[in-house]
Parts: C-alpha cells; structure tokens; sequence
C-alpha cells in the first residue's frame, strides 16, 4: 500500500480519537471517510466495536496486545503497534495481495483504542511473553 494512505488512515483515527472524545458520536463524515479509507471491513469492525469484542491486553512492563473476538468466536491476538493480525483474512488481503491496509480485526483495534472502548486486562510480564510468543491467550 502506499505510504500516502498509511498517512491517510493514521490522520483519520487521530480525527476520530478527537472527535469522540469530545461528542461520543461518530459523525456521518468520518463513517464515510474510514468507508472509504478501509473498505467493506470499516463496518465490520465498528460492529466488532459496538459489541465490545476488543480486549486491550496490557502488562506492568507496557506492553500491548489486543485480543479481538471475531464474529465466529474466534479470539485473534493482534498487534497495533507492528500492524499485525493472525486471521486468514489479513494473510490473504492485507500480506498477499496488498487489497486493504488492515482486517477488521486489526481495525477494530484500533478504532476501540481510538475512542477509548476496550476493555482492560493486565497481565504479568511471564504471561505477556507467552502472548507474544503465540504460546497462550491472555485469561490462561
């Protein structure tokens, strides 16, 4: 993809963040813009949002994960800060064939974190490491 659209997106969830912060509504233009920006994914993921399916998993050492509830029931741990999901969706749309910038899971991640709606977990450091290195989920 290109890096003006990262550039885009990135603007777009800063807008967001601001936006709801100050109104707690999701105006009509910004629902058209991340339509535009991300696809048929963006109202997936603001469902994923709405349902409140996204989990900010943290540890004392501050690092995050958020685990994202799918619509099949599947948990997908996924990775903000590097762009990264696990689900055969971003594989397939995102790595392969560069169609989208995220999966509505990555997104719904980042749209929660942007208007503040995730759900909280800590974790110890030890069961950080086992998340990061794909060895377990965070309520083991």
């Amino acid at each position: 993809m290109d890096s003006s659209l990262l550039s885009v997106a990135e603007q777009l969830l800063k807008d967001l963040q601001r936006t709801y912060s100050e109104t707690n509504k999701v105006p009509d233009d910004l629902l058209i813009a991340l339509r535009f920006v991300f696809g048929p994914c963006a109202l997936q993921a603001l469902d994923l949002v709405d349902q409140r399916s996204v989990t900010c998993v943290s540890s004392p050492s501050s690092r995050k994960a958020f685990q994202v509830l799918g619509g099949s029931g599947q948990l997908y741990m996924c990775f903000t800060s590097c762009h990264y999901c696990p689900c055969p969706a971003f594989t397939f749309s995102v790595l392969r064939r560069n169609e989208s910038l995220m999966c509505k899971h990555l997104l719904a991640a980042c749209l929660s974190q942007a208007m503040g709606l995730c759900q909280q977990e800590q974790v110890s450091d030890q069961q950080m490491t086992h998340i990061l290195s794909g060895q377990t989920e965070a309520n083991t």
